[in-house]
């Protein structure tokens, strides 16, 4: 049976007019938000442990290899919001925590930092996208179960920080 040329997931080979199947899109394929999050998430470690200041951490970060696939306003937007707000963040964090702010990794402190802030500035990125891409973050790079830690958290932060679209839950 073959694929007929209008059918979607069937690209055109060029050499003999005809389509070949499309070469299924790879797991590591991330969206340039994605890449964001992460260098701001490896940014914002270098803030919390390091003590380094924004702008030369974020002259490092550029730097890397992959950033330029990185959506870099989204990135500017998570380091620079979640270093100014760091304090008030913490602020509405700690309120749904289980210890104290002190003993929380830097990953797992970043990776809320970076939660909090989309879920209060971002609101072009959906509550329930913005918690997902934080567990991913933590299941990436934080502790084995740090993501259902980061999981909970953020989502007791959602009602509070996005009241109305939480409200609408199915």
């Amino acid at each position: 049976m073959s694929a007929h040329p209008t059918d979607p997931g069937v690209q055109a080979h060029p050499e003999a007019g005809q389509r070949a199947p499309a070469a299924p899109r790879k797991a590591s394929e991330k969206s340039a938000r994605t890449r964001a999050r992460e260098f701001a998430l490896q940014a914002l470690y270098q803030h919390l442990v390091g003590r380094n200041e924004a702008q030369d951490i974020d002259q490092f970060t550029r730097d890397l290899i992959g950033f330029h696939k990185a959506d870099a306003a989204h990135f500017d937007a998570l380091l620079h919001g979640c270093i100014r707000e760091g304090q008030e963040i913490d602020a509405l964090i700690t309120p749904h925590i289980d210890r104290k702010l002190a003993e929380v990794s830097p990953i797992e402190r970043g990776v809320l930092w970076i939660g909090a802030y989309e879920l209060r500035h971002c609101v072009d990125v959906p509550w329930r996208v913005a918690i997902n891409e934080c567990i991913e973050l933590a299941k990436g790079f934080g502790g084995t179960d740090g993501y259902k830690w980061v999981n909970g958290v953020l989502n007791q932060l959602a009602p509070q920080l996005r009241p109305n679209e939480v409200g609408r839950r199915p």
